[in-house]
């Protein structure tokens, strides 16, 4: 095919070039003039209503149509123009039980070495148990020899892997791919409860078990499958694409992204990337209809430390509270003291909202009624749209509220002996529109309270030893504002047109895209000099399999229908964004 292909008929558009207006001219003397005139701008506003709408109005070469005043536009199903009868062959094998056996089995192996992680690990290179990548390195190699023969394999920091599938033209930004290859640890008095062992890879027919399943060595060996097809049907890029692999995720990336990161920016530079896609949210059924929900942003992070230091002494003779006791006061207060709802303007949740309205058949009356209101108008307090959202639970509510848990604790030493230092851990995530210094603001105000009452003396973020007598409050060191929001347009051709072409391709212009935002932060959180188009998506999809793939817990597992559409998606966007006509 010499150009993309167009897959469904143009939306509607009310402000097509082609449109004519009749004015009636006035007249005080002749009333037929005035009459002709009348039924003249009649069959203008007529042809204006219903016969322009019905014409295309095309953006850049990919010929997006949708509705001028549609707050949620959807771009056409995007294919590439480049079809050699290799890639025609290798879409047919995509499709084929040969390649759906054979990535049984890649998956399969891969979930089969053990490549957990640890919130204790030492450095790289003191501690031992960073070694169970090497032979996880050794079965990438041997699984996808036409990668490791034709791309530049660099490791960093010794685990972390960057491949690098040079394009002919140096001046467009390159393509980053992203995933991890480090999962979170199985228990050990969990093992008995799996169904299939957890580093069994056992599949069943329809589903392949296992930690890692689908988080996310399926994200990693789809993106290694799809490179090794395209070198199989010799495909050669334009745009350079780079694969990124962290190894410590689960435990918040510092030896692992924190590393590849400036590796790539000392590389590039910054804004140096035309797009970046890592793990994170997904397709889904949402209102009766099915939607993609690629994250455009993440929540911020901050974890306060509380550290109570009082006097000890023997238990038979307690004061009123012991520091434990003052302690709990505190965390109740915390607890209690719930940031508000609010869903800010920038918050993507808004935008998928506005895709459920226009889009979904079973969008809530109500939610609708409220949107309509809150265009426009300034947010009052409490925000009631937020509040009507939020009723759908704790994973909708939680997009736009900052959260508080209160999740390490720890004190005393001796059941007969007074404790002298307690110290707690609250983890916040921070929503959209509010900043981590807020969070330290106000469990500052709630502590001043606690040891006002008690006679205690107040250390607040001020990196002061801690003193008997005394509530202390630090953050850890890794602080993270709300990340940058992606950019949505799709006026032009842009990272997330491409994105949502992609989609929407493989799956059916019936699925709808919509901007998504994560509670949660990925490997992205390094990344956010090298590129102003950082997407969080998992581009597999099963509708007869739903949920999460029991990620984090016990069976987790993932459908051999998600991940071919992994490896379906990746090389269809890796041939759209080596084609798309932006730097």
């Amino acid at each position: 095919m010499d150009e993309k292909q167009q897959l469904i008929g143009s939306l509607p558009t009310t402000n097509g070039s082609s449109e004519q207006r009749a004015h009636a001219k006035k007249s005080s003397r002749w009333g037929t003039v005035k009459l002709i005139a009348a039924c003249a701008a009649l069959v203008a506003l007529l042809h204006w209503t219903f016969v322009v709408p019905k014409l295309p109005m095309k953006h850049g070469k990919h010929g997006k149509h949708h509705h001028q005043k549609s707050q949620c536009p959807q771009v056409e199903p995007l294919v590439p123009s480049q079809q050699t009868d290799e890639l025609v062959n290798m879409d047919a094998y995509l499709k084929s039980p040969a390649f759906q056996n054979s990535s049984i089995q890649r998956l399969s192996g891969a979930v089969q070495i053990d490549t957990q992680s640890f919130d204790d690990l030492g450095k790289v290179g003191d501690d031992k148990r960073w070694e169970v990548f090497y032979p996880f390195h050794e079965y990438l190699e041997k699984t996808f020899p036409l990668v490791y023969e034709h791309l530049k394999v660099e490791k960093v920091n010794t685990h972390g892997l960057v491949y690098t599938w040079q394009g002919s033209d140096a001046k467009l930004k390159p393509t980053l791919l992203m995933a991890h290859q480090d999962t979170v640890p199985v228990p050990d008095a969990t093992v008995d409860a799996w169904t299939h062992p957890p580093w069994s890879g056992f599949f069943d027919g329809k589903e392949i078990w296992g930690r890692g399943s689908s988080d996310c060595k399926n994200q990693l060996i789809a993106i290694l499958e799809s490179v090794e097809l395209l070198l199989d049907a010799g495909f050669v890029p334009t745009r350079t694409v780079l694969l990124s692999f962290g190894f410590d995720e689960e435990i918040s990336g510092g030896q692992g992204a924190g590393t590849l990161a400036p590796f790539i920016l000392e590389r590039y530079g910054p804004d140096s990337l035309a797009v970046i896609v890592d793990e994170g949210a997904g397709i889904s059924d949402e209102w009766g209809v099915t939607m993609a929900t690629p994250g455009v942003a993440e929540k911020g992070y901050t974890d306060v430390v509380i550290t109570i230091r009082m006097p000890g002494g023997h238990s038979s003779i307690p004061p009123d509270h012991t520091a434990i006791g003052v302690m709990s006061e505190l965390i109740t207060l915390i607890e209690a003291d719930k940031y508000p709802l609010r869903l800010d303007g920038k918050n993507p949740y808004l935008g998928q909202l506005y895709c459920g309205a226009e889009h979904a058949t079973e969008f809530p009356k109500k939610l609708g009624k409220l949107l309509d209101k809150a265009q426009g108008q300034c947010k009052a307090k409490p925000d009631s749209l937020a509040a009507e959202a939020a009723k759908a639970g704790p994973a909708i509510q939680y997009l736009m509220q900052t959260s508080i848990a209160v999740d390490v604790i720890g004190g005393g030493v001796k059941v007969n002996a007074l404790p002298e230092r307690v110290q707690a851990i609250v983890n916040h995530r921070i929503n959209v529109g509010e900043h981590p210094a807020d969070a330290h603001a106000k469990i500052a105000g709630l502590a001043k309270e606690v040891a006002k009452k008690y006679g205690l003396a107040l250390h607040s973020f001020d990196n002061t030893t801690e003193s008997p007598s005394s509530i202390s409050l630090s953050a850890f060191e890794h602080v993270l504002e709300p990340a940058p929001v992606t950019p949505t347009s799709v006026d032009g051709e842009t990272a997330y047109s491409v994105l949502s072409g992609s989609i929407r391709a493989l799956y059916g212009s019936e699925v709808i895209v919509a901007p998504g935002i994560m509670t949660g932060n990925t490997d992205t959180k390094y990344y956010w000099d090298l590129s102003r188009n950082i997407f969080r998506f998992a581009p597999g999809y099963d509708g007869e399999s739903s949920g999460l793939g029991n990620i984090h817990t016990v069976d987790e597992r993932v459908s051999i229908k998600n991940h071919v559409n992994t490896v379906k998606w990746f090389s269809l966007f890796i041939r759209n964004m080596d084609e798309a006509d932006f730097e």
